[in-house]
This record gives C-alpha cells, structure tokens and sequence, in this order.
C-alpha cells in the first residue's frame, strides 16, 4: 500500500436532474483529475443528478412534479450511468468516491441517497445508502441500511464515507473509525435552507436587506465542525466535498413555485457550502487547484466551480493515536460494546 496519495474533490455543479449529462460530465472531471495525477477523485453528495433542495423551499403540495423528475432522473447502482463511470475509474487507474440518488428495483418510487466508492480496476468498493434521509430529504429519499458502513481497503489507503448528516452519527463515525479509516469522506450539498427570508428594516427606514427570522443553519461552519471533529477523533485525513448550486437549479426550483421570488431570495441569501481538506489533527490541510499547469494554493472551494487538491502522507495518521485511540489504548471495550447490522434491508423474503 501506498503511503502517499492526491485526492481531487469536485466542487461542482450537477447538470440538474438530467442523469445522462451529469455522468458525462463526471467522467471529464474523472479524467481531468487523472491528468493531474489524483489518485482519488471525490465528487458530492447526490451528485447524480440532484439535492432535492426544492423540498425545503417549496410546499409539498407543489412539488410532485419535481418528484416524478426526480425518481427519472435517479438510477440504478448497477446500471448504465455507474458503469460508464466504473469504467472512467478503470481506464483512469482512479479511486473514484460518488454520490447519487438511487432507484430502488422493489418499487417504481422508491429511492436512496447512495454513495459508492469505485476501485481503480472499476470494481465496486462499498456501496452505501445514507442512514437517515435529514428533515425535509425524508420527503424523497427512504432510510438505508447498514451495509455500507465499511471502510475500502485500497492500494492508496483505508477510506471511508458517510453523507453529509451522517456525520453528526457519534455510533456511525466510530463504526468507521474502528475499520482503521485513514482517509474520511464527507458529502455536502450546495446549499441547505432551514429558515424563508424575511424583510428586514435598517434603523427605522426602508427595507434595505434580506435575512432570516431566528438563527439560520450555518451550513458553512456546521460542516467543518463536524468534519474537523471526526478527524481529531480518528486520527485521519478529512475530504470534506460540497456541492455547487448552479443557475439551471435555481431557475428550475423558482419556475411553477406559488411564491416565486421568496424561493429565489431564499436561495440567494443561503450560505454555501465549502469543499476543503482536512489532515489528522482536524486543521485545515494545505490544497490547491490548477491554473492552466500552474498550483494555485487556496484554502477552499465555495462560489466558484473547480477541483481541489490536496497530498496527502498517510504516515500522519499514526502519531495522534499516542494520544487517543478511540478503538484501542483510549477505549473501555469491557464498558461500552458496539453491535453494527450490515445486512441489506429488502421489503420481502421470498422463501
């Protein structure tokens, strides 16, 4: 196994809700990544072919047309879009990390947030369905199971990956931690409103600005905290990749919603999330991303679309555990046990 890795997240944008086009832009950005020799290509949450971000924007009474784009535009783990892109990963010699919105082969409506970790020869690693669709992601995506929580053992390391809220999971985090995860994967979408806009006045005048009654999520902060948090407790690497929101999600979301402009000021003022690295102490790890040939060293992806880069020596995850090793010298096994199910959850067993 490799000590050494590059790990290329996308920060960027689905073609929205079409399926077919976003894979074709996954595998140029597969190959892109490749050509900047990435090891490990990482792309967000759902990337194909949507976040469903209308459900927390718009009643859901407005919104089954949406749905029914949605379940078309969702695929198969083991159809025709995945396998192009197992056979980028393959011809690519990359590690690829994607998520998707998964149709289910039991029911015309039924989907996950899945997530599937590709090996270099295109093999499939780990196939994951997020464990609990969060607040309004329940209006389109089931629960999944445990079968996914495993970590990949690869020529470039021990990697895992848990969607977005799935990393505020302490038992899901540590069911992870105790593979010997070396590099963490997080997934994020663009954007994740909690709260509509409202007028606010300046002093006793005119509406001047926009903002939200009561404290907003801070999609922003809440994901470094918790992904700084799980690679200070488990001694690894953290990719935190974010979604973009492209102007073709906006204008699909506003477009047929009752109060237009309330959608659009909600999703105009929502802080966007970041893309960034992390290394094993929960700092930020250095990144860059490339202009023309040249490095260009940034800190994080938020507003615009690109790739980000990091190295990463995977001997940096060994000396914190002196310190805490939650699965070893810093555990009270004979205190606490964890039982983990991984068996593949069906809605029928035909005997």
């Amino acid at each position: 196994m490799a000590n050494t890795l590059r790990v290329a997240a996308c920060h960027v944008s689905p073609v929205f809700l079409s399926a077919s086009r976003t894979t074709d832009k996954a595998i140029s950005l597969i190959k892109q990544a490749a050509s900047r020799k990435a090891n490990l290509v990482v792309f967000p949450e759902t990337y194909i072919a949507a976040f469903p971000v209308w459900s927390s924007v718009r009643a859901p009474t407005e919104n089954h047309s949406l749905f029914q784009r949605m379940v078309k535009e969702s695929i198969y783990a083991d159809g025709d879009e995945m396998e192009a892109i197992r056979e980028a990963a393959r011809s690519n010699s990359v590690l690829v990390s994607i998520g998707f919105s998964e149709r289910s082969r039991h029911s015309n409506g039924c989907l996950y947030n899945s997530n599937l970790t590709i090996g270099a020869q295109g093999e499939v690693l780990v196939h994951h369905r997020k464990l609990v669709p969060t607040f309004f992601e329940k209006l389109t995506w089931s629960p999944g199971d445990g079968h996914g929580l495993r970590v990949a053992a690869t020529q470039f390391g021990r990697i895992g990956t848990l969607i977005c809220g799935e990393n505020t999971n302490a038992l899901a985090r540590y069911a992870l931690i105790a593979q010997a995860e070396q590099v963490h994967i997080s997934t994020w979408p663009a954007v994740w409103p909690t709260r509509t806009p409202q007028k606010a006045s300046q002093q006793g005048g005119e509406d001047q600005s926009l903002t939200t009654s009561g404290a907003n999520y801070d999609n922003l902060a809440a994901n470094k905290t918790r992904a700084a948090a799980h690679c200070f407790e488990a001694k690894c690497f953290g990719v935190a990749c974010s979604g973009h929101l492209g102007e073709d999600a906006i204008e699909i979301i506003v477009d047929g919603a009752s109060q237009p402009g309330v959608v659009a000021d909600t999703l105009c003022v929502m802080p966007r999330a970041a893309t960034f690295f992390l290394d094993p102490t929960g700092a930020p790890l250095r990144s860059f991303v490339y202009k023309n040939s040249d490095k260009e060293y940034v800190g994080a992806l938020q507003d615009q679309e690109d790739i980000l880069y990091a190295d990463m020596n995977l001997d940096d995850c060994v000396e914190g555990k002196q310190y805490h090793d939650v699965v070893g010298g810093y555990q009270r096994l004979d205190v606490f046990d964890l039982k983990v199910d991984r068996s593949r959850k069906e809605p029928v067993r035909f005997v």
